[in-house]
């Protein structure tokens, strides 16, 4: 993400719809929030089915994570395999996921705020997950914080996808 220091502060742009446009992504903005974690939270691997699919812009303005993405669509040559990248207020970087993964972080520090640009409107009856430790991922955690949610999500393994 484009960052720009002075005397005053920072200035950093989250979104700019011309860099999708000129990589022929359609990425149209529907929701944006935000989560703020405590170190060692584990928040995944969350997507939501179609047709309510969405394509995600991630980024974590305040303290680090460790963000994953899991491919779950079944012609990908990388289907099954996962992607982590640190984002943090120090790197100003923003990752891109799109629709067919699932999405979660580990918080690697206290109060990690972790925004998200989505392409699609919040589903409850669509929304659901992958578990966590089923997909090979090796977390650098000891004794993570993770919901109840998260812990009930049916494994990788089992899982049929829709993508």
């Amino acid at each position: 993400m484009p960052a720009f220091e002075d005397e005053r502060g920072w200035f950093i742009k989250s979104f700019q719809d011309t860099f999708f446009e000129e990589k022929n992504i359609r990425f149209e903005l529907r929701e944006s929030y935000f989560s703020i974690s405590r170190k060692n939270v584990i928040r995944g691997m969350h997507f939501q089915l179609p047709p309510f699919q969405h394509h995600k812009i991630v980024f974590c303005p305040q303290g680090a994570i460790l963000d994953v993405m899991l491919d779950l669509r079944k012609d990908s040559p990388s289907f099954g395999r996962h992607f982590a990248i640190e984002l943090s207020a120090q790197n100003h970087q923003a990752v891109f996921i799109p629709e067919g993964f699932a999405h979660g972080f580990l918080a690697l520090t206290d109060n990690a705020m972790t925004y998200y640009l989505v392409s699609s409107s919040y589903r409850k009856e669509y929304d659901t997950g992958i578990r966590w430790d089923s997909f090979g991922m090796s977390w650098p955690a000891t004794a993570p914080l993770i919901s109840a949610r998260d812990q009930s999500f049916a494994p990788l393994a089992g899982f049929q996808t829709p993508f």
